[in-house]
């Protein structure tokens, strides 16, 4: 068995859905240095299927939030989609089914640890994506995208807007006041550091350190959130 094939039958085992079209997935697991090594047309490496996944997850997950969640506003929707769908998050998906391991590198990339690079298996797993719509239809693109993007959303909601998050925590349970304190700032005026407190109903609850303000207090606030 070859390596592609190899490859194929592993992917397909590991989320469950076996492609009509193995030329799809092929290409998906394909990465440009390969197929420039392999002097195989460039249009068989997934940066095409790369370009339609992304097109097919930010309309999935824009698709969660809008149904899920009716009272958030437009910028905090953006904000949590932009948390969601980030090279990071992608990253950390495409580990979730072992991506990494199964791109077909060239040579070069291979050597520059090209498997654990958050940019090369997040394209990659974007390009999955396509090639499920392609063979599957939205249906199956979505399934895949509930299970491995979507499930933890709650988690980067967290993340992307604390303050939010916290307000929304602190509403629910007591309608106290929130209140961002600036306890210390250091550092030249090109490079300061700020030191922010976090107070709920008077009491300090959280503490942060940032670049700016707005980074000290959303460290703040994830402090806070995890106290409550």
């Amino acid at each position: 068995m070859s390596e592609i094939d190899s490859a194929v039958n592993t992917i397909e085992d590991r989320i469950g859905y076996s492609f009509r079209n193995k030329e799809l997935i092929r290409e998906a697991l394909t990465h440009s240095s390969f197929a420039n090594e392999r002097k195989i047309n460039k249009l068989s490496c997934n940066e095409r299927l790369e370009y339609l996944g992304d097109a097919v997850l930010e309309l999935v997950s824009s698709d969660h939030i809008f149904r899920n969640y009716p009272d958030m506003p437009e910028g905090r929707m953006s904000k949590f989609r932009a948390s969601l769908v980030c090279e990071d998050a992608l990253a950390i998906s495409a580990e979730k089914i072992g991506l990494g391991k199964l791109i077909l590198l060239g040579k070069g990339e291979e050597q520059s640890g090209g498997r654990e690079k958050p940019s090369v298996t997040s394209d990659a797993f974007e390009a999955v994506i396509g090639a499920l719509y392609l063979d599957g239809g939205i249906d199956t693109a979505r399934k895949f995208i509930t299970e491995y993007v979507l499930q933890n959303a709650e988690e980067h909601l967290v993340t992307a807007d604390p303050k939010s998050a916290l307000q929304e925590k602190v509403q629910a349970m007591n309608h106290d006041t929130i209140e961002y304190r600036i306890i210390s700032e250091s550092g030249p005026e090109h490079d300061k550091s700020y030191s922010v407190e976090v107070l709920i109903g008077g009491n300090v609850c959280g503490s942060g350190t940032g670049r700016s303000k707005k980074l000290a207090e959303k460290e703040a606030a994830l402090e806070a959130l995890r106290r409550l």
